[in-house]
């Protein structure tokens, strides 16, 4: 039973939201201010505009009163400790007992992190929060010998148990989960030493994020006005949005300067992470880093494989874009900090939150009348933070799923087209997580992040093909298939080369040669090389991009951007062809929680990701739209 449940999908929440923003499809959206001045108060904006946290408990006393039992009853969980194995009454009691406390804690973090997210300066709820966290290691201690004792047992012992009892029949596919990690689960003292391993092994990710974003020294650049400003990872994103290309070019190599200047010290984090991960596997008895970090969720080696080998096949269409980018842009050369800026600046405009909800009613109609009537409860209950507040957390995050209770969203409205996106984006994740909520046992109310981003971005393709058909001028047509195109380059080309990077630096360190700042450079810059083809100039600035970042640092992770993106653009296309049968199976597939495999859940909605078909499908996506937006060019 996790018990950080809600806390560990609110972590991939927020690392969704940084790639997001950091990858984003607008071209003014990052960093938007309003120009009104001050930000206002909670208490200026209409409650219809606001959560409801009351959804959760009516009052703070109530989450005192939960918090009290939890505090006061886990420690009942010893009573089991040793006796799982005795009688199946014995086992199905703990596990019951564990999933009511387990229910009780999601609760009270999706409380304190809500409202701590509303005003991040609030010390009674950074109090709350911070108690919560507390409480939640003193239950991961207290459960901590559930999953050994499970998978000690013998396997004829469990099942006959199974049979015997039928309450424990619905988690047939939870003890099948555990019995498969048996072959990497060690005896409980070597498991009592990984633990005690474990804060050593996030030292370099650890440091990574302190020196990058805190002790780093970035030097200053003039700004397109001529002022002189210091850069920074915010002022960078923007810049690569400007349309002036010598501010851009200024931003760019001054932003670089500081990881090459220190790329030993960047080497030795790099390096030393990827050690960190070979001393798990070998201990945990893998062949490789990558077998141990996609086991957890039981993905084949073979869809990684597949991903990286059927997109390096075909470049083409990314050879293609920057070709045709470097000649609407007028450029003699085509460099990487001309990737980003926009092509169409003046097709900017204003969306207010409220006409943007009409717009995702229509946008998301073919996904049939259950999903738009759910996602009409979730407009008119209050699931939804609207707008930048003095205090509140930046970005935009849905809850993810916490037993009984709805999922909410957190948006930074801004009346940007990206607002928009982010909207859909985050409202696919809420329906997601609702309908799984709504279907699975509590064992099974969550699902893996390998389909997590498959929900959120089919809301997006959805809202793209509304938006482009609904385009009232040819210069917006214009806009939207380029943010199209900007799509697929950033979150399935840019995220698959990354794979392969990271593919091949474990794969070197694990074969005995050594990681060095001038082979990981090489390396990086042949690959970015080949991705963008011989129209592009690399700069020796961007061979350094693997120092900066922190994806390389959550374990062969970026994969799932780009095998999620082409499974839900391969979905969509499934429902605007086949109607309601490929409706049917998708809110299947969004109600299947983790009750499957996550591969096995995206086969039954119809996608094989084993297969060549889908990576391929979004590749003559992304040519279908060269071609409209060259035959647009050419229209007078």
């Amino acid at each position: 039973m996790n018990q950080k449940k809600y806390y560990t999908h609110k972590f991939k929440e927020i690392i969704l939201a940084i790639l997001f923003s950091m990858f984003g499809f607008s071209s003014n959206n990052l960093y938007a201010q309003e120009s009104s001045g001050a930000l206002p108060n909670r208490n200026e904006i209409s409650n219809q505009y606001k959560w409801n946290v009351a959804d959760i408990y009516k009052t703070q006393q109530d989450w005192e009163n939960d918090f009290k039992w939890i505090s006061n009853n886990v420690t009942e969980l010893q009573k089991y400790q040793g006796k799982l194995s005795s009688s199946s009454k014995e086992l199905l009691g703990c596990i019951k007992f564990a999933e009511n406390i387990n229910k009780k804690l999601s609760r009270l973090f999706l409380y304190a992190s809500l409202s701590k997210d509303l005003d991040l300066g609030n010390a009674v709820n950074a109090g709350r929060y911070d108690r919560v966290s507390g409480l939640s290691s003193k239950v991961a201690e207290k459960m901590a010998f559930i999953k050994p004792e499970i998978i000690a047992m013998p396997e004829k012992t469990l099942w006959k148990f199974v049979a015997k009892q039928p309450e424990l029949k619905i988690y047939k596919h939870y003890f099948d989960d555990l019995l498969r990690t048996k072959a990497h689960t060690l005896d409980k003292e070597m498991e009592q030493l990984m633990a005690l391993a474990s804060p050593l092994t996030q030292v370099a990710y650890n440091t990574f994020g302190i020196f990058k974003n805190a002790e780093m020294p970035f030097p200053s650049v003039k700004n397109s006005k001529g002022k002189e400003i210091t850069i920074s990872d915010g002022r960078y994103y923007a810049a690569l949005y400007s349309t002036d290309r010598s501010y851009r070019e200024r931003v760019y190599k001054g932003y670089y300067k500081p990881f090459m200047e220190f790329k030993n010290t960047y080497n030795s984090l790099f390096t030393g992470n990827i050690k960190a991960n070979t001393f798990i596997a070998k201990a945990r008895g893998y062949k490789s880093n990558r077998e141990a970090a996609l086991a957890p969720n039981n993905i084949p080696l073979s869809v990684y494989d597949n991903l990286v080998k059927t997109v390096n096949e075909n470049l083409q269409p990314l050879h293609r874009w920057a070709k045709l980018k470097q000649k609407i842009l007028k450029l003699k050369n085509f460099h990487p900090y001309d990737t980003y800026v926009t092509l169409f600046p003046s097709t900017d405009k204003d969306y207010s939150y409220d006409e943007s909800k009409k717009i995702l009613l229509k946008a998301l109609k073919p996904l049939g009348k259950d999903y738009i009537s759910h996602l009409k409860t979730a407009f008119k209950n209050r699931w939804i933070d609207v707008y930048e507040t003095k205090g509140k957390r930046s970005g935009a995050y849905s809850s993810g799923t916490t037993f009984g209770v709805h999922p909410y969203v957190l948006l930074n409205w801004n009346k940007q087209l990206n607002d928009v996106f982010t909207f859909a984006h985050e409202m696919g994740h809420n329906m997601h997580s609702y309908y799984t909520e709504h279907t699975q046992p509590f064992v099974y109310a969550d699902y893996s992040i390998f389909v997590a981003e498959v929900a959120s971005t089919a809301n997006e393709a959805l809202l793209l093909d509304y938006l482009i058909k609904h385009a009232k001028s040819r210069e917006e047509k214009l806009s939207l298939i380029e943010h199209n195109l900007n799509a697929i380059t950033t979150t399935f080309y840019r995220q698959t080369r990354f794979a392969a990077f990271e593919q091949w630096a474990n794969k070197t360190y694990e074969d005995g040669k050594a990681l060095t700042p001038e082979n990981l450079s090489k390396k990086y810059g042949e690959m970015y090389q080949s991705y963008w083809g011989k129209n592009m100039i690399v700069d020796k600035e961007e061979t350094f991009t693997w120092a900066r970042i922190p994806h390389f640092y959550y374990d062969f992770y970026v994969y799932q951007y780009a095998t999620s993106f082409a499974a839900s653009q391969a979905l969509v296309a499934k429902i605007e062809k086949e109607g309601q049968p490929a409706i049917d199976k998708y809110l299947h597939f969004l109600k299947s929680g983790n009750s499957l495999y996550p591969i096995d859940v995206l086969k039954r909605a119809g996608v094989d990701m084993n297969s060549e078909a889908p990576i391929k499908a979004v590749v003559a996506k992304m040519n279908q739209l060269l071609d409209e937006m060259e035959k647009l060019l050419n229209e007078k």
